[in-house]
């Protein structure tokens, strides 16, 4: 049976370094086809080259039996294939429904109309957004919702998922993996590419699995357990590094580095205490809305609390309201955040650029003039260190993979040598073998005597990071459990009752 679409001997360079070569890869009609491997493995890559966001450097792209060329994603949308990409390729300043409806062959829409037709249309696929809602003001889960709905809404014969469910909730999760069994069903092709491992062996047909640009494996899901994945991916096993039961002992306490009470902001902060100690681990979990980050934010100078009944904010006991992030940046206290591309990096700045400015905004840095030696060797230090995968440190950070991104967000973030770390998801669209890295360097910090709050929706992460496991719910944190003596049923239920 001829093939939906395919690509021949495929391969992409920049400036003579691979992101993928001569890969060959078929999606068959009706299937889903998992695409699993590390940041840098050149997954991204290889579906931008079948949706026309860039162009081979050779092979060929065929569309059923037949060679193709896609100068721009709209020519490669109108042929049935569409992608919904792992950053947000949404317009901030237009509505959900101007967003869904913004490539219709219509020159005009009446925005009522619109209105009407996108909550019919989002109610269809259970997804609770309102249409009318500028996308800016969204959170970064119902962005992914709406970027999902509008491949859905194009009736495309190919969809191609980029870390789909990486800002979804649990139920949000289960949503999404019905939306893609009925398309299924309409013999709709789905490429899926996910991190989460778990989730591609439950929704695939088959798993092609690809490392440092190349093809390692193709073969039916059925054949496949998380082990035998991971072992194609990183060429080893990581079973005992990640998420592995291991016993060790809850840090103490040192001295309170941060003390909240009564915190307030809006509706989404309600009057939540919580404190945060030196040397220890403290880990946040609740659902997407929680309050958890906006809590977070309020702390790092981000958002603003309430002005009247806003509560404290004390730093080793000395009260303190940041207005904007740089005097909470002075007094170390670092905020990296979950949304990397609006707001970790300057994208058109190169990675060397990025991470000296992080240097400069902590105060490490004492001259007012840019020593360009003095800024490789920062750089050099950090990516080393992070094991960023690029040419240089001179490369931008917009071309490197989503997990390297993240990598150099990261370092941007602990060259300032802050006292108090608040990671917001911090493995979000990050590869299994990096995910241990970054562990590895958060247990670090703690025990150099670092306070670190970390934010995550992955269970697992919680768990195996925590020393102190808070609970945030509608704008609370209304429960605290000791990171050894707890599991993820317990925390589960206090986060949804």
């Amino acid at each position: 049976m001829t093939a939906l679409l395919e690509l021949r001997n495929g391969s992409k360079d920049y400036r003579g370094v691979y992101a993928v070569k001569d890969v060959s890869f078929t999606l068959e009609q009706g299937e889903v086809h998992a695409l699993v491997g590390e940041n840098g493995a050149g997954k991204s890559t290889l579906t931008k080259m079948l949706a026309g966001v860039v162009s081979p450097s050779a092979g060929e792209v065929w569309l059923d039996g037949k060679p193709v060329s896609f100068a721009t994603p709209s020519e490669a949308l109108k042929a049935g294939i569409a992608m919904v990409y792992q950053e947000t390729s949404l317009v901030p300043s237009l509505t959900v429904a101007q967003n869904l409806y913004l490539m219709d062959d219509k020159p005009f829409h009446r925005l009522r109309g619109i209105y009407i037709a996108g909550q019919q249309f989002l109610q269809s696929l259970n997804f609770h957004v309102d249409p009318t809602a500028l996308v800016g003001a969204l959170g970064a889960g119902q962005k992914q919702m709406v970027e999902i709905a509008r491949a859905v809404h194009h009736n495309a014969r190919a969809i191609i998922f980029d870390e789909p469910t990486a800002t979804l909730t649990p139920e949000e999760k289960h949503q999404f993996f019905s939306l893609v069994e009925r398309l299924k069903k309409r013999g709709v092709s789905i490429i899926f590419i996910s991190h989460a491992l778990e989730e591609a062996l439950q929704i695939s047909d088959r798993i092609t699995v690809m490392r440092d640009g190349e093809h390692v494996i193709t073969d039916a899901t059925a054949n496949f357990d998380r082990e035998k994945i991971v072992r194609a991916m990183v060429g080893r096993s990581l079973s005992d590094e990640l998420y592995g039961k291991q016993d060790r002992q809850v840090r103490p306490a040192g001295a309170k580095v941060l003390s909240v009470q009564n915190l307030s902001m809006g509706n989404m902060v309600r009057n939540t205490s919580f404190s945060v100690f030196a040397g220890q681990i403290t880990g946040v979990f609740g659902l997407i809305g929680s309050g958890r980050t906006e809590a977070a934010k309020v702390v790092a100078g981000v958002l603003k609390r309430d002005f009247f009944h806003g509560g404290q904010v004390r730093l080793d006991g000395r009260p303190v309201r940041y207005r904007v992030p740089r005097p909470a940046v002075q007094d170390g206290i670092i905020y990296v955040t979950e949304d990397r591309k609006l707001e970790g990096f300057f994208e058109t700045m190169t990675i060397a650029e990025n991470i000296f400015i992080g240097a400069m905004a902590g105060g490490r840095v004492k001259s007012s003039l840019v020593s360009m030696g003095e800024m490789k060797q920062i750089a050099g230090q950090w990516t080393q260190a992070l094991n960023v995968k690029a040419i240089n440190t001179d490369a931008r950070v917009i071309e490197l993979s989503g997990g390297n991104q993240q990598k150099v967000v990261v370092a941007k973030a602990l060259v300032q040598k802050p006292r108090l770390v608040i990671f917001d998801e911090p493995t979000r669209g990050v590869d299994v073998g990096a995910i241990a890295e970054i562990h590895k360097l958060i247990n670090q910090l703690a025990d150099e005597g670092v306070a670190v709050l970390v934010i995550s929706s992955y269970l697992p992460e919680i768990l195996q990071l925590s020393d102190r496991i808070l609970i945030c719910r509608q704008g609370r944190i209304v429960e605290e459990f000791d990171g050894q003596k707890t599991d993820e049923e317990t925390i589960m239920y206090a986060a949804v009752h």
